[in-house]
């Protein structure tokens, strides 16, 4: 008789065997490569600022010899360039 049927009767059922599990292989580490282009040198007649990222803009001031804040808007940030520009001119 089945399993079910022994209950029913009242009978007591042997436990049903625990399924075989395989463990998984691990994952192989996934190794990323973070390449950092050093920021060239450029003149402010090159550098159309606007269109430069916050980042890049933090990058190209740098270069100028000042560390931009990165939590004012980029406008800001694009003011204090043109400042240094035009005092250093």
């Amino acid at each position: 008789m089945g399993r079910f049927k022994d209950l029913l009767k009242g009978k007591k059922a042997a436990p049903a065997p625990a399924p075989k599990v395989e463990a998984a292989p691990a994952p192989e580490p996934v190794v990323e490569e973070v390449v950092v282009e050093a920021p060239v040198e450029e003149t402010a007649e090159a550098v159309a600022l606007e269109e430069l990222t916050k980042d890049e803009l933090e990058i190209y001031g740098r270069t100028l010899g000042v560390e931009l804040d990165k939590r004012h808007s980029k406008k800001t940030l694009i003011k204090e360039l043109e400042e240094l520009e035009t005092n250093d001119g």
